[in-house]
């Protein structure tokens, strides 16, 4: 799957093929990563930068606008709501 892109990165890049696919996958399932997976995860790996609760929404509500298909505007509260339920 994605030969193409695969054979792409191969020769714009010094990666072998098995790296080139790992790259792709990579990609793939970063950008397949849901709204509520990319705040939870954010919020875990900021947290754990040392960052408290409203840089940290704040950053993520900075984040989530530049994301591939970005969601509508979250506010602080909904962020918390995903993080927390």
């Amino acid at each position: 799957m994605h030969e193409d892109l695969i054979d792409h990165l191969i020769r714009s890049a010094p990666l072998s093929r098995g790296e080139a696919a790992r790259v792709v996958q990579d990609v793939l399932a970063y950008f397949d990563e849901t709204t509520p997976a990319f705040v939870r995860r954010r919020h875990r790996e900021l947290r754990a930068g040392g960052l408290v609760n409203d840089e940290i929404f704040d950053r993520i509500a900075r984040e989530l606008a530049h994301r591939a298909v970005a969601p509508p505007e979250l506010t602080r509260r909904q962020l918390r709501r995903i993080v927390y339920g």
